[in-house]
């Protein structure tokens, strides 16, 4: 959690890790992850928010999350 509150982001998914000098860029859903992520919300949270935003139902919302979840941790931000 420490990592993501350092994160830079605007509101087009550009992403600037301050600690590391690395950027990236993510889909508006992933946006919408990662700043529910810095706010502390629950999956499920999440997972419903994705799911009225989107329009999709609340399994897929929750396979996103975990998903970006797992790529997060693979760049070392989770």
């Amino acid at each position: 959690m420490q990592k993501l509150s350092q994160l830079a982001l605007n509101d087009e998914g550009f992403v600037f890790d301050p600690t590391t000098g690395d950027s990236f860029q993510v889909s508006m859903t992933g946006l919408v992850i990662l700043k529910s992520l810095r706010d502390g919300k629950s999956d499920a949270e999440t997972a419903q928010a994705l799911a009225k935003k989107y329009e999709v139902d609340h399994e897929t919302a929750a396979r996103d999350i975990a998903d970006f979840r797992a790529q997060l941790k693979t760049i070392g931000l989770a």
